[in-house]
């Protein structure tokens, strides 16, 4: 017997923590019947279906590394028309993004149907580090050195900075180049950052994810992950 979310999680359907949200929903039966318990458990005979689909729970599970171009959403669809995630990397099996970067942003992002890695990789306790290059507009000073230092207390809670070094400054154009690393997941945080600072973030790229960088890609191609990088990316718990 296995909990729901976590069978719909290994079904590739969607992450575990979004399988909980349509369970809470009153979308997801079991053998014809509503159920809107976080953990309930399930055998291999139950039939479980979401919205009327049955899900599949024999799937095989795959690994993508996208270098997200700008202009792309991290979604599975958009009711915008906007060009997602989903439409660059092509793959026979149902993915989804693990995690998400902003519109705007551009990098290293993990696509899979593994519902148990996406788990590891998004929750806080395992401290996944990813590494952001931001082009700023100012140059920093020694007082915003020893704030980063320090740590920076954003919306009630302290952002740990782990890393964090200037690439280049332009005086002429009054913009820095800069590269931070962070273990946290918070939305915008970056941007969020440097707006405590009193900095505009003009550009933001994430290089790496954990120990995958985007070396090699090239702005909208992807590649399949090694077994080793997923064992590697398991130990992360």
């Amino acid at each position: 017997m296995e909990r729901l979310q976590k069978v719909i999680a290994n079904s590739g359907y969607t992450s575990r923590r979004k399988a909980e949200e349509l369970i809470k929903s009153g979308k997801v039966m079991v053998n014809d019947k509503v159920i809107e318990t976080i953990g309930f458990k399930v055998s291999g005979n139950d039939i479980i279906s979401i919205d009327g689909n049955v899900i599949n729970r024999d799937v095989k599970k795959v690994y993508y590394l996208l270098n997200k171009p700008r202009e792309v959403i991290c979604s599975l669809s958009d009711d915008k028309g906007r060009v997602t995630v989903s439409d660059i990397v092509i793959s026979e099996e149902r993915i989804y993004p693990v995690g998400r970067l902003d519109y705007d942003t551009t990098g290293a992002i993990i696509l899979t149907n593994d519902g148990n890695l996406a788990n590891i990789l998004m929750h806080p306790s395992n401290n996944i580090y990813k590494t952001y290059i931001a082009k700023i507009d100012g140059i920093l000073n020694e007082e915003d050195f020893k704030k980063l230092r320090k740590g920076i207390l954003i919306e009630g809670r302290k952002l740990i900075i782990d890393n964090f070094k200037v690439k280049k400054i332009d005086k002429e154009k009054n913009t820095s180049l800069v590269e931070v690393t962070i273990h946290e997941g918070r939305n915008h945080i970056i941007r969020k950052l440097f707006l405590n600072l009193g900095y505009d973030v003009k550009k933001l790229h994430r290089s790496s994810f954990a120990f995958l960088s985007d070396n090699g890609l090239k702005s909208g191609e992807y590649r399949e992950l090694s077994l080793k990088e997923v064992k590697k990316l398991y130990s992360l718990k």
